[in-house]
């Protein structure tokens, strides 16, 4: 069964859109893929039921990707404060539990990460030390901006040094034709200050796009094999 976490150096980084893409990619690749969230924060309550707008998203792509969550909170503070709020605690164990009863069902699932990897759960247990508990791989996702590079060698170190296993990383949301210095640069220091190769670069797309649009911008940029650490049929055209 394969297996990965998604995160991000910062908000707005496209963590969910590139969910979204490999779990629509895989699925199209005939691998029965699902999308688990363990904390949504910033729910939505529509007509008096609470939504995850992160998994709602990728239903929109692809409505055949089975998505799930343990907790949903409509706090968009850190998920410990999120729980606080709502007279709630977070079970860790109820996630490690969950993740195995779900991720048994598929040959692919992808983890979609909330908030930072620092981000606390309860009052001993952050998001790193979850990664640590359901052994899953990290990748992240980079968008450009002027902390990229700090942010992303701080999370890339840190959780390499705790023993998580690095997939690697992704360039999401470069502007087209850009030759920045500041974007062209970022996969160098990647590479020079970190264990980590980066895995592919995804181009902006516009707000309006299909699926087969999404599915062929993640079949081009991204190295979709190393993603996930294994050799696909479909993919050889040798």
């Amino acid at each position: 069964m394969l297996s990965l976490y998604v995160a991000s150096t910062e908000l707005k980084a496209g963590k969910t859109f590139i969910s979204a893409g490999l779990a629509a990619t895989m699925q199209s690749l005939d691998y029965a893929t699902c999308v688990y969230k363990p904390v949504q924060t910033s729910g939505i309550e529509i007509n008096g039921f609470m939504q995850s707008p992160d998994l709602t998203y990728i239903k929109t792509i692809d409505p055949y990707i089975e998505t799930y969550f343990t907790y949903l909170f409509k706090s968009d503070c850190e998920p410990l404060i999120a729980a606080e709020k709502e007279h709630e605690s977070i079970d860790i164990e109820l996630i490690v539990q969950e993740y195995k009863n779900i991720t048994e069902k598929y040959d692919c699932s992808i983890l979609d990460g909330s908030n930072g990897i620092m981000s606390p759960l309860t009052s001993g247990c952050t998001t790193l030390d979850l990664l640590k508990l359901l052994h899953v791989p990290l990748l992240l996702i980079i968008t450009p901006s002027p902390e990229a590079i700090n942010n992303a060698l701080l999370i890339l170190n840190l959780a390499s040094s705790r023993g998580i296993k690095i997939r690697g990383a992704i360039i999401n949301n470069i502007p087209e034709f850009s030759n920045s210095v500041k974007i062209t640069s970022i996969p160098r220091i990647i590479e020079e200050y970190t264990d980590a190769k980066i895995l592919g670069l995804v181009n902006r797309l516009e707000d309006k796009f299909n699926p087969n649009d999404l599915i062929t911008s993640i079949l081009n940029g991204i190295d979709i094999e190393s993603v996930f650490g294994i050799k696909i049929a479909k993919l050889d055209l040798s």
